[in-house]
């Protein structure tokens, strides 16, 4: 039983189907949020589906990577690909090492099967034909094996291909190679976002991340404490087309790195599509945006925050959200929601929205309120978001106390004594993306191999020839070849034409006259040539 259970799983038709099967498994981890990606999103995806959230937690739907039915496959495709390539890996070893195949007794029920007569005049006899053919397909690109021992009648075996194996090894061999490169970018890879404003600086350490994403096996040792510091951030517009003004062409954020804390900085620069290479990571620029720089003072006429915050994007010309919060406020906290334009313009029915993506007219439009903001209780939170439920609106469109609109520069009072903002100036500030994974260079490796092995698999075709020579009793020497492919060939037929093309010449022979059987097939001098058919 188990030897017939290893037969099974070590079959190729098993690895296709595990192969096919991993992928379907991987489907419920785009379905279904993941855990190790956001565990608070998975939390209140189980509050919002109380009838079946805790059955697909039980299934471990929302850890699907690291499940055990995922490892399971992950595990059997694994053991089932090994167990191909070994065996075979051995066989072919042994091939290799062989000579080729002894000469049929009849070649002539080989698919592709022919005769030439060498004239007695032309002197060659059978052991000279089987040498010229033997040089012939050497140069050809066969490995030969020369039979004298067979008499009066010398044959040779020839055998080509040999690499279309080596091929297919490699391709089985190589997605091996990509499992393992997957499976240790999983165990010990991270990734992690960070937003960073100009003058602000980054170091890889786990309390530097807005969004921390770690491998199954991470430890935080793993971090290299390098920095990198935004020192300007550019942003290039379409200037020029009329379809296209206002569009963003480059976008380039000059960086000072330092590799670790006692190392000299370097002046670099960060584009899109172009990352830098720092402590095993990969630093991808994906985003950028405006933070205008507030300044709010409480009640008590306190500063309780100052400095940039990040408006996030929501539509055309860099239309910002912007949300502040300030728990340090006195006698009441204070939050602010509201939007920032680069360049504001008010349409006939008083909205306001951004014409332009640079900085032209700033203006920052926001409500006020005070209350409990939440985040005493330790409960985390969204920072692009303000849950006004609990607030009490200070200023708003609605209220007799209008919305804020603020220009840079100036300064507005909150109602009631609560303090006051002020709009000091905008800075910018970009998003990056930090990834590394130990496993990628070697998964790109070898899958450039398993698609080298099955271009080699599939354009080299294996296949074998005999040649088998005598001389016939009043003096021509009788040669017959035959033709062999190991699978399917199309160009068999080619071969065989292109073979008879190159004896025919070494022998000055018509390599276009009619293949004439001959009685080479028994013994020399045994009977006559058969007539043409």
């Amino acid at each position: 039983m188990l030897r017939w259970a290893w037969t099974q799983l070590t079959s190729m038709r098993t690895a296709l189907f595990l192969l096919l099967l991993l992928a379907v498994a991987a489907v419920p981890g785009s379905l279904f949020p993941q855990r190790p990606a956001n565990p608070s999103i998975v939390t209140q995806y189980i509050k919002d589906h109380p009838d079946y959230g805790k059955l697909l937690d039980s299934v471990q739907l929302y850890d699907v990577y690291s499940s055990a039915w995922f490892s399971a496959i992950y595990i059997l495709l694994f053991i089932s690909l090994i167990g191909c390539v070994v065996p075979r890996a051995i066989a072919h070893y042994r091939a290799m090492r062989s000579q080729p195949p002894r000469t049929p007794q009849r070649l002539s029920r080989l698919p592709e099967y022919g005769t030439l007569v060498l004239p007695a005049e032309a002197g060659v006899p059978a052991s000279d034909a089987i040498e010229d053919a033997a040089a012939l397909l050497k140069k050809r690109g066969y490995r030969v094996d020369v039979r004298h021992d067979d008499g009066a009648r010398p044959s040779l075996g020839a055998e080509r291909g040999l690499l279309k194996e080596v091929g297919n090894l490699v391709f089985h061999t190589s997605l091996i190679g990509v499992l393992v490169s997957v499976a240790i970018g999983g165990l010990f890879g991270y990734s992690g976002q960070r937003i960073l404003v100009e003058g602000d600086t980054f170091v890889n350490t786990l309390v530097g991340y807005d969004q921390f994403t770690p491998g199954t096996n991470f430890q935080s040792s793993q971090l290299q404490p390098y920095s990198i510091q935004l020192n300007k951030f550019r942003a290039t517009f379409d200037r020029e087309s009329k379809g296209k003004y206002g569009q963003p062409i480059d976008f380039t954020a000059d960086v000072t790195t330092k590799e670790n804390p006692g190392a000299p900085a370097k002046k670099e620069v960060l584009k899109v599509n172009d990352p830098l290479t720092l402590g095993g990571t990969s630093i991808y620029l994906t985003g950028n945006g405006y933070a205008p720089v507030v300044t709010v003072r409480d009640g008590k006429g306190n500063i309780a925050m100052q400095g940039p915050v990040v408006a996030k994007l929501q539509g055309d010309n860099y239309y910002s959200s912007l949300v502040i919060k300030v728990p340090d406020a006195k006698p009441d906290q204070l939050g602010f929601a509201g939007f920032f334009l680069p360049t504001a313009f008010v349409t006939d029915q008083g909205i306001s929205f951004s014409g332009d993506p640079d900085l032209i007219n700033p203006q920052l439009s926001l409500n006020s309120y005070y209350g409990d903001l939440g985040l005493d209780n330790g409960a985390p939170q969204n920072v692009f978001e303000l849950d006004v439920k609990g607030l009490t609106p200070l200023n708003a469109r609605n209220l007799a106390t209008k919305g804020i609109t603020l220009s840079p520069g100036k300064t507005v009072t909150l109602p009631d004594g609560k303090g006051s903002i002020s709009f000091d100036g905008v800075k910018r500030y970009v998003g990056v993306d930090i990834h590394h994974n130990p496993g990628q260079v070697s998964a790109l490796i070898f899958a450039l191999l398993a698609v080298g092995g099955l271009v080699i698999s599939l354009y080299v075709n294996r296949r074998r020839v005999w040649v088998r020579t005598g001389r016939h009793e009043d003096g021509r020497t009788m040669v017959e070849y035959g033709l062999l492919a190991r699978g399917e060939d199309h160009r068999l037929a080619g071969e065989a034409a292109a073979i008879r093309g190159l004896l025919s010449s070494a022998w000055d022979l018509d390599a276009d006259g009619p293949q004439k059987p001959s009685s080479i097939s028994s013994p020399a001098g045994s009977a006559e040539p058969k007539k043409d058919s």
